[in-house]
Parts: C-alpha cells; structure tokens; sequence
C-alpha cells in the first residue's frame, strides 16, 4: 500500500518549471543512492511490471531548465505501464519535495539512453537540491489548477475533492475526470477537444495516461488520509484519442460527502 507519510508533502511541492537562485547546495552521491534504494520500496498500480530509474546529469538530456540532475524513470512495456510509471513517479516526487530537492516532471524530454536494464524510456524528472525551503509551495490554494466544476461531478468527499485536482501533470493538461455517486468514484481520463498543450498530437494520450497514474497516487494518499478504507479496479485503456476513457472505479467503505459549492474554488486555470 502506498506511504501515507508523503501526503504533507502535496502541500508543499511545486514545479519548478525554471530552476533559479536555487542556491549553491548539490545533490550528493550518497543522496543519489538514497533515492535509488527508496524508489524501490515505492508501492506499484501494477505489481508486476518491472521498473528502474537513473540519475544522470542534466546535460545528458535535452531538459534544459536550469536542473542538476535528470531522474530516467524505465519501464517493461505492459498493460497499464504508463499510469504504473506515473503512480511510482509521483510518489518518488512527493519523497524528493520531503527531501528538499525541486523537481519536475518534463513530459518530452529525450535522453540517448533509450534502454536500460532491457526496459524502455518512458519519461525524465527534472530535479536541484533548494537551498531556500521558503522556495517551494507557500500556499497551494494559490496556484492555478483547473475549478473544481470542471474536473468533479456528483457530491464532493471532504478532504478529497479540494486536494487532489492539485497533482501535476507531466505537460500540465491536467486531463482528469471524476463522478461520484453514493459509494463509487470512477475516474476518466479527459480529453478536452481541441486543447493539448506543449504536446505534439501524437503524443497527447502516451503523457495523459502517465498523468492519471499521478492523479490516483494523490487520489489513494487523500483517501489514506482520511481514513477512507476502498478497493480499487483498473479498467482497460486502450490509448484512444476519445474525449473520456474509464481508467478507475474506487468503492468507498464510507466518506463524508459535501456540497461543491462549500469547497474553497479560488484556484482557476
């Protein structure tokens, strides 16, 4: 089951979309095998496909954001591979904000390291040790995601619905999509037509699938959080470019339900 100790930390994360005045603190070797020794303890969306991560300095790839180091995250390809990737990720991301080291998640980025370990690229996190911890997120409240009435439909769930619009995307499309009704949260991943981003078209469902592997682990961790006990089916996602795909139905034990119009809606796109 996944660490509920990294739920503070969605609080405090933020994507350091350009890594500046980050001081002169660098990411040490012994760090460096720490994050590869805790991302093996990560839990997994998809227990059997295998995974691994390197770090390599930043001019190994083509991020050029002004980071340290790039983490390559790698993975066998299988059913549900993407979302397992971002599931893992995200959480190797919370761990990384717990550690006071910035991160991003830069969706096209290329290394020429296409193998490792025979799995493939899937995907880079950009990261810089912070020198300044004021630098991370001071207020989450205050940074700009999609409104609640645009990605939640049905009863809010306290302590569920407010947070978990917050999780990053790996091209910041935030294509998520949930209904709620009584017991069951079905999750979609959402297509708004005509609207992709940085990405090219091609590539638009390979990082919105890795996206809601990152969209459930803040889902799982706000459930954990608020003692909501569930169990969770993966559907089939075949790739699409279909404006909604089924990705997740979760079954509550019990939760409270509030009205939408209680929750705090004072972050826009």
């Amino acid at each position: 089951m996944i660490d509920c100790g990294l739920y503070p930390a969605i609080y405090k994360r933020k994507s350091f979309h350009r890594f500046r005045s980050s001081g002169d603190e660098t990411i040490t070797s012994e760090e460096q095998n720490e994050i590869v020794d805790a991302y093996k303890n990560f839990s997994a969306l998809c227990p059997d496909i295998k995974t691994a991560i390197r770090i390599v300095p930043a001019e190994e790839t083509t991020c050029k954001r002004g980071e340290e180091y790039c983490i390559l995250l790698y993975s066998e390809k299988k059913e549900h591979y993407l979302q397992n990737i971002g599931y893992i990720g995200e959480q190797l991301d919370l761990y990384l904000v717990q550690k006071n080291i910035g991160t991003l998640w830069f969706g096209i980025g290329k290394t020429e390291e296409s193998k490792y370990e025979n799995l493939d690229f899937v995907i880079m996190i950009a990261i810089t040790k912070i020198t300044d911890e004021t630098m991370f997120r001071k207020d989450m409240f205050k940074s700009r995601r999609k409104p609640i009435e645009e990605i939640w439909f049905g009863e809010g769930i306290k302590g569920i619905t407010d947070i978990v619009r917050f999780a990053p995307s790996a091209c910041n499309t935030q294509p998520w999509m949930v209904e709620h009704t009584e017991n069951m949260v079905e999750v979609y991943r959402y297509k708004k037509p005509g609207k992709r981003g940085i990405m090219p078209a091609d590539k638009v469902s390979f990082y919105n699938q890795i996206d809601m592997g990152i969209f459930l682990c803040f889902l799982e961790l706000c459930l954990l959080h608020e003692g909501i006990s569930y169990e969770a089916e993966l559907r089939y996602d075949a790739g699409l470019d279909d404006e909604r795909t089924l990705f997740a139905v979760y079954r509550l034990q019990k939760c409270q339900s509030v009205d939408l119009s209680t929750i705090n809606l004072n972050c826009i796109v």
